[in-house]
């Protein structure tokens, strides 16, 4: 009977999802698919007023409700919470962060479905600076390839994206065995289904009407949630389509997803979501959506230039049973754990203050040869080329790339072709982990 009220509970807030706006604000019934946009009504302006509409406090750049500090370091400053709670024997998921949530419409072979989403970046300054998300002109290289949606607006001010995003398919993950020389174990896994899978059309890029890109993430529909949205209960797999998960607040315009952990500069705690892939693999091993179209972005492998950036995974780094005092790392770690208990933790190049940024990583993974008790925490691009030098390290055997391609950040890697979206959230003082900021819970 409780399964069973469960279903129908769900089953009516699915309902919801799609009778929440008005009639009339439906994409196709509203006329033409995005009204103009007049000089009174910016992008900027349409989208906090649908978070004002949808029961959320809109971001206020003039009067932000949390004022982060240096130690915390937060570059989104709308965050509304974060959660920097690192032990999962107290918090099961880990730390967190509360976002606003903003709601649209998506496209779909049956016509119009309502859609719940967040934005972390823009290519304009000035919407980034009136959204509190970050500033990422290099955003902008996408404009005009295959690797981005268009947006556009129905006469209410809601954003109709091309594509759209399946949340109904359930996450598995079968660890690889070890490869013949013992070096790789656990990665590359042996299968992998991603827990959702966009269509053909569906990007995070996603161009507007003005030419400003945004980084827009799906994370909620009718056919489920976005698996890094934890559940206050556990993360088990059946709860990873739960529309009654209170982490998605769509009378608060809020939403709750879980951060990974990482490396940039030789400091830890470079804490950020992934929300899509262009690779199956990382997909399911990092609990994103599986998008076959950030595939076609511009352009892989390439440090200046192109509108993603490099950075450096490690397929057989160390694991939790190695008792390291720097912690654990690498894919194969990620890929042996349940359900991702255990980040991979890998190596950046910058952090969003700097204006090459962009939330797109171009995956360079690494591959150590070197047995296990002789392998290191990478913390820095500065030690991975230095390990590259002398042989320790090696660009994956799985690379898709044949050949290292020379940047500024190494002349030594080779790149797989798989696109990550993981925008940098924060990357706070070892004083602030164990804390809560902010209001890191819907209530």
């Amino acid at each position: 009977m409780k399964n069973r009220n469960k279903l129908f509970a769900s089953a009516v807030l699915a309902g919801l999802l799609l009778m929440s706006c008005d009639q009339d604000d439906v994409p196709g019934i509203d006329g033409p698919e995005g009204g103009p946009i007049t000089e009174t009504a910016s992008e900027a302006s349409l989208l906090l007023q649908s978070i004002k509409e949808d029961g959320g406090v809109p971001f206020n750049k003039n009067k932000p409700a949390l004022k982060f500090t240096a130690e915390q370091n937060v570059f989104l400053p709308s965050v509304l919470g974060i959660d920097f709670r690192i032990d999962r024997s107290e918090v099961p998921a880990g730390p967190t962060a509360r976002f606003p949530m903003f709601s649209g419409w998506e496209t779909t072979s049956s016509g119009p479905r309502k859609c719940y989403y967040i934005i972390t970046e823009s290519s304009d300054q000035n919407m980034a600076e009136e959204l509190g998300i970050i500033y990422a002109p290099r955003m902008a290289a996408a404009v005009g390839s295959a690797g981005v949606q268009n947006g556009t607006w129905t006469e209410r001010g809601r954003l109709v994206f091309e594509g759209s995003v399946d949340f109904s398919p359930k996450r598995s993950l079968v660890a690889g065995a070890s490869s013949e020389d013992g070096l790789l174990f656990g990665f590359p896994p042996a299968e992998v289904n991603p827990g959702a899978v966009a269509d053909e059309n569906w990007s995070s890029y996603v161009v507007l009407p003005s030419g400003i890109v945004i980084n827009a993430q799906m994370v909620a529909n009718s056919t489920g949630i976005h698996d890094r949205i934890p559940h206050p209960d556990g993360n088990g797999p059946e709860q990873e389509d739960d529309l009654n998960n209170p982490n998605l607040a769509i009378d608060q315009a809020a939403v709750v997803m879980q951060l990974l952990d990482g490396w940039q500069d030789g400091k830890p705690f470079y804490f950020h979501i992934v929300t899509d892939t262009s690779d199956p693999g990382p997909a399911t091993i990092e609990l994103g959506v599986f998008a076959p179209k950030l595939a076609n972005l511009p352009t892989f492998g390439l440090f200046p230039g192109g509108s993603m950036l490099p950075f450096s995974p490690t397929a057989n780094g160390i694991t939790p049973d190695e008792g390291n005092p720097l912690g654990f790392q690498g894919l194969n770690t990620a890929s042996l754990s349940e359900r991702q208990a255990n980040d991979p933790t890998n190596t950046f190049p910058i952090d969003p203050t700097d204006t090459r940024y962009a939330p797109m990583w171009d995956a360079h993974i690494t591959e150590f040869t070197v047995p296990v008790e002789e392998r290191q925490i990478l913390t820095s691009f500065d030690q991975v080329n230095a390990l590259l030098a002398d042989g320790t390290l090696i660009p994956f055997r799985g690379n898709a790339n044949p050949s290292p391609l020379d940047n500024s950040l190494s002349s030594l890697l080779t790149a797989t072709g798989a696109i990550i979206n993981c925008p940098v959230i924060t990357q706070p003082e070892a004083s602030v982990i164990g804390t809560q900021i902010g209001a890191p819970r819907n209530k």
